[in-house]
């Protein structure tokens, strides 16, 4: 059973930046990323990294404004928001799988509490 916390969330103006963090446990971790979700809009893949290798994924509307990396805690990660706008503004998931990629949220079955983002303009 994987459990999952994330923090970092907040209010901030367009145009600021925020730094999201993920925590994992409970099973054998390859790789981690994550999913966001506004009030009546479906989940929207954002960012993947690999454990073991260099490789990333991003959903085309982050791309140059956000950066997944791996912190030095095992099984931890970082999501870095810059130039944030207004249409980021959703509750953020993190998430953990066995393969990198752009991923689907209906292929996960457990999720933690997410960490609100707001960003006003």
């Amino acid at each position: 059973q994987v459990h999952l916390v994330e923090s970092g969330g907040g209010l901030v103006q367009a145009g600021g930046s925020l730094r999201l963090t993920c925590a994992a446990s409970g099973r054998t971790i390859y790789a981690m990323g994550w999913f966001r979700q506004a009030p009546g809009k479906e989940s929207e893949f954002v960012a993947s990294i690999s454990w073991y290798d260099p490789s990333k994924y991003y959903g085309d509307s982050v791309k140059g404004r956000f950066t997944i990396s791996r912190a030095d805690t095992l099984n931890t990660v970082y999501l870095q928001m810059n130039n944030l706008k207004p249409e980021d503004s959703a509750v953020y998931y993190c998430n953990v799988a066995d393969v990198v990629g752009m991923w689907a949220a209906d292929d996960f079955h457990s999720w933690g509490q997410g960490t609100q983002v707001t960003v006003s303009s």
